[in-house]
């Protein structure tokens, strides 16, 4: 796939493309690493397997993403929140903002 002239977001460690900035929602989560962003959509991605964790705001299951190139942990997908205030997260991906750079 072409992404020229579509601003996107790499992989810090191998250059793969993950998202466009086109999916970026909110700039305001905290992760591992520090600041994280949230997205609609991501590609050349891997998910771990499900699981339940409690997170600053509500317990949620979530899978890690994984880039599907060089393997580089990345941040999270939500696939379920089990509060109704929350729901509009599931499908969502979490990314570390330490783990990718942003290109033009």
């Amino acid at each position: 796939m072409e992404y020229s002239g579509n601003p996107l977001y790499r992989c810090r460690n191998c250059k793969s493309p993950l998202a466009l900035i086109d999916d970026l929602l909110s700039k305001n989560y905290i992760a591992k690493s520090g600041k994280a962003y949230m997205f609609q959509h991501a590609m050349n991605i891997v998910l771990g397997p499900k699981y339940d964790k409690q997170l600053i705001t509500g317990r949620f299951s979530i899978a890690d993403v994984f880039c599907s190139k060089c393997g580089e942990e990345l941040g999270w997908k939500y696939v379920q929140s089990y509060d109704l205030k929350n729901r509009y997260k599931e499908g969502k991906f979490i990314l570390e903002e330490l783990k990718m750079f942003q290109e033009y």
